[in-house]
Parts: C-alpha cells; sequence; structure tokens
C-alpha cells in the first residue's frame, strides 16, 4: 500500500536529517513544517514526548525522533524544527534536527530494509533509497506512533 504513489511509479519525500541520518517523510503524510514555540512538558509522559503546544488552535503532540530513535539528546545550538502529522485524528509534530528538500524518486529504486541497517532505524522504515553519497531511510510514520497509543494517551 503505498498511497503517496502517483501514476508515474514514483513518490515524493520531504527530508529531514536526525543526527548524521537523512530521512524522508511521504510527502501525503505531512501536513506542516514549523519551529516549535512555548512547549509544554507533560508529566509521567514517556522520554520521547517532548511535550505539547498550540500551533494555529491545534494541541500538538510533540515527539522527539533522537529519543525515539535512541539517538541521544541534542547537541547542535540551532532551533529544531517539527514536520507536522496526523494520525486518527490527533496532530503531532516530529522533532527533527533540520528539514531538506522535497524529493521525488522512482519507486523501483526503494529497496527492503538491509540486514546490517540500525536496529533503531530499521524498526521506523518502510525501506530505503540508496542517494549519491547518502542513504535515505524512508520513515513508516505509524510505526514511529506506535510508540505506545497507551502512552500517548497519559
Amino acid at each position: 500500500m503505498k498511497p503517496e504513489t502517483g501514476k508515474d511509479n514514483s513518490s515524493e519525500y520531504v527530508t529531514a536529517t536526525i543526527g548524521d541520518q537523512l530521512f524522508g517523510l511521504p510527502i501525503l503524510r505531512v501536513q506542516d513544517v514549523f519551529t516549535p514555540d512555548r512547549l509544554t512538558r507533560v508529566p509521567l509522559a514517556p522520554p520521547e514526548v517532548a511535550g505539547v503546544l498550540n500551533l494555529r488552535g491545534r494541541i500538538v503532540t510533540l515527539i522527539d525522533m533522537r529519543v525515539r530513535l535512541g539517538l541521544g539528546q541534542r547537541t547542535e545550538t540551532g532551533k529544531p524544527m517539527a514536520i507536522g502529522i496526523e494520525l486518527r485524528g490527533e496532530s503531532y509534530g516530529l522533532l527533527i534536527d533540520a528539514i531538506g528538500e522535497v524529493l521525488k524518486l522512482d519507486d523501483a529504486s526503494r529497496e527492503a530494509n538491509p540486514v546490517n541497517l540500525d536496529p533503531r532505524l530499521a524498526r521506523v522504515s518502510a525501506g530505503i533509497h540508496r542517494l549519491e553519497g547518502n542513504l535515505l531511510v524512508v520513515v513508516d510514520i505509524d510505526r514511529v506512533l506506535e510508540l505506545g497509543a497507551e502512552a500517548l494517551a497519559a
């Protein structure tokens, strides 16, 4: 099932960097890109839930992708970015280090996860694209937000 696929058998991805890794999120799942502001911590929330914020009248749960992927805390001093997505009527923001460009890639060039892919990345990956000098991990947004419906409800 590839809802982001067009008639020309290609898919568009919003690229993002988390740590030193390049990720691609299916463009049809991305609602907006924003800089998180006035974040409110949620007591007893799992560590990957950075907090909640009000974004144009919507309450958005912010997921720290570095923590979610087990990459440790941010060390960069620049402002983090977030990618807004929706799942089952709830709004989420995926906290990333940097936003990239939109890439249109041929579906035939998408490969299954290689056996040597870091298991932390494989957990949330829907496959990979080999780009010039870089590996783009296609994010399975449903798996990223699987951090436990019970945890998000807390």
